[in-house]
């Protein structure tokens, strides 16, 4: 549909994502699409407690930059309770700082699925530090899992995401 020079539609297909990480949310997304994207590394899924759960994707993310990658590169989203960094960084700058912190593109970016729509990273760690009993915990699944272009670790309860995602989404993530 055309209207005025904006064209609207839905999505058919995946480009950003490697297959690898299209194929593991695939069954999360609103209309089926088609896998185009490159090959890349498998998808992590890195088993942790809710209480857990910030600890250990702050230790995915050390180790994605000792493996090299740019900080600029790597984002860590949360999809219950905001990241302790992401909170100071909030405090300290406002939220045009905050922001900067995004686009500027210099370090870790620390984020929330619900704000992260429509961004992307090469390497996402999506800490799931959250029951998955709150509206739209399948959607906050969905986003911060397809915001990764290259990498994607998920860190959390095996049986939160399972309930969340789905037996299909588990399997795949090696649950």
């Amino acid at each position: 549909m055309v209207s005025g020079s904006f064209v609207f539609g839905r999505h058919s297909h995946g480009l950003r994502n490697t297959k690898q990480i299209y194929e593991t949310f695939g069954p999360l997304a609103p209309t089926r699409m088609q896998a185009r994207g490159g090959d890349g590394l498998a998808v992590r899924f890195v088993p942790a407690s809710r209480d857990d759960a910030v600890g250990v994707a702050d230790d995915q993310v050390e180790a994605l930059l000792e493996d090299g990658w740019d900080p600029a590169k790597v984002a860590l989203l949360t999809t219950g309770h905001r990241h302790p960094v992401q909170t100071e960084q909030f405090e300290r700058h406002g939220p045009i700082g905050y922001w900067r912190s995004f686009w500027d593109g210099e370090d870790v970016f620390y984020g929330h699925v619900l704000g992260s729509k429509g961004l992307e990273r090469a390497c996402v760690v999506l800490c799931v530090n959250e029951a998955g009993e709150r509206d739209r915990a399948r959607e906050r699944l969905y986003v911060g899992m397809s915001r990764a272009t290259d990498v994607l670790v998920v860190v959390g309860d095996p049986e939160v995401v399972r309930r969340v995602g789905g037996d299909e989404v588990a399997r795949r993530l090696g649950i």
